[in-house]
């Protein structure tokens, strides 16, 4: 297993990191514990949750995968071996049974970290990361910009001012963003810079052979700025792996069970472009998602990319992309792809 140092800080994360967000829906503490065990042994250390999941999110589960994550802890005394990440959610329609009055101001970093930390029984989180903007922008797919006259937001200098806080009182080491845009990124290290706040060292997008949109306007920043992307949705929801194609619908797949994730095969755009590039892979002798996981790997702005699963069949062919490495013969072939298929499914 590769390691790469997020730069800004002292945290060396594998190149593959492990998602959590189907367990305590589709996974259960067993089964969650047992990929931790292989995962660990293959040498993954970094593991990726959030106060929202399992997802889809609802009520009756919300903070149920940080509660298996530290009774994991507890059980296994691995907690040393790891570097865990959460997120703290930002208002959203629907989403106020977190929280009440949410907002990514001091009261809610204050009360959502504390909650994170009781149930992963851990005294510090090594990375946390708002997991969506608090302002009108894109995100999740979105697309159409436009501007508003009058919305609700926190200033990102409170964001930053409460995140401080929480890191002078030792309950964080390190901060991130995720699901960001360009303009917020520079901000949050503009502001960082200015009045002396904790710098973000990481940014969560998805990023994957569909959605190639962190390339336009966040690489750049990536580069310059030494902010690496912690690339999630690597499969894009499975899709990738071809499992869904010819109008299949496999038992307990996520798409399976959640119609609502439609972001990537929703459209024939989208079905065109998996159908190509599992040809690809065909050609070359590879699996469908271990060329695309060895892709994304490849990609000099991706420090770790974030893997998940819901059987251990998959994540061990998962991990095993990580000994993938793509001919240039291939390389340029996804290149070819690239061109014909841009950005189908933002």
């Amino acid at each position: 297993m590769k390691y790469n140092r997020l730069p800004h800080s002292t945290l060396e994360i594998s190149a593959l990191s492990l998602g959590t967000m189907t367990w305590g829906e589709q996974n259960t503490a067993a089964d969650a514990f047992a990929q931790l065990d292989y995962a660990i042994a293959q040498g993954i250390n970094f593991i990726d949750a959030a106060e929202m999941y399992p997802v889809p999110p609802r009520p009756e589960t919300q903070g149920e995968t940080e509660r298996i994550i530290g009774q994991y802890l507890r059980k296994s005394g691995n907690r040393e071996k790891l570097i865990i990440a959460s997120k703290v959610s930002a208002p959203r329609d629907g989403g106020d049974y977190i929280r009440s009055d949410m907002a990514l101001d001091w009261r809610n970093l204050q009360l959502a970290v504390d909650a994170s930390l009781d149930r992963l029984g851990v005294d510090c989180i090594d990375l946390y990361q708002i997991h969506w903007p608090h302002r009108s922008t894109n995100f999740f797919g979105q697309l159409g910009y436009e501007q508003q006259e009058t919305e609700a937001q926190t200033p990102i200098f409170d964001t930053l001012e409460a995140l401080a806080e929480l890191v002078r009182l030792g309950k964080i080491r390190y901060v991130g963003v995720s699901n960001e845009t360009p303009w917020g990124l520079m901000k949050y290290l503009q502001l960082a810079e200015k009045h002396g706040l904790p710098r973000i060292v990481s940014v969560q997008n998805p990023y994957n052979l569909l959605n190639r949109s962190f390339e336009v306007g966040m690489a750049e920043i990536a580069h310059r700025e030494d902010l690496p992307l912690l690339a999630y949705s690597p499969l894009a929801f499975g899709a990738l792996s071809g499992k869904y194609l010819n109008d299949q619908w496999p038992e307990n797949a996520r798409l399976t069970l959640f119609k609502r994730f439609a972001r990537y095969n929703g459209t024939d755009m989208a079905i065109q472009a998996t159908q190509a590039y599992c040809d690809l892979a065909a050609e070359f002798k590879l699996s469908p998602a271990q060329m695309a996981l060895a892709f994304v790997q490849s990609r000099p702005f991706v420090a770790s990319t974030i893997i998940g699963a819901t059987n251990m069949e998959q994540l061990k062919q998962n991990i095993a992309s990580e000994q993938v490495l793509l001919s240039d013969e291939l390389q340029s072939r996804i290149r070819e792809l690239g061109e014909v298929y841009r950005l189908p499914c933002p």
